[in-house]
């Protein structure tokens, strides 16, 4: 799993039957201290997430069973964040 911050949504009228009626987002990868860290994804949004929302993204089979197994999904929104506080 890692943070992300949520920059933009996907629109996409054609595509895998394991996608119909799911919301696509475009999320960059942070580090612990919110900043970008990583690549921007396309990622299957499970909570309502928004443009601007700090969230949890979880990756790989992990994000495939929240719908179905045999999705083509690699990257699925499970948390929107609150707070995040760092202990150094």
């Amino acid at each position: 799993m890692y943070l992300g911050s949520v920059v933009g949504t996907v629109v996409s009228t054609t595509k895998n039957e394991g996608l119909i009626g799911t919301k696509l987002l475009l999320v960059k990868q942070l580090n612990e201290k919110l900043e970008v860290v990583g690549n921007t994804h396309v990622v299957v949004d499970s909570v309502g997430a928004g443009v601007g929302e700090t969230v949890i993204v979880a990756t790989g089979s992990s994000a495939r069973k929240i719908f179905s197994s045999d999705s083509p999904i690699d990257c699925a929104i499970v948390g929107i964040v609150d707070s995040i506080e760092v202990n150094n």
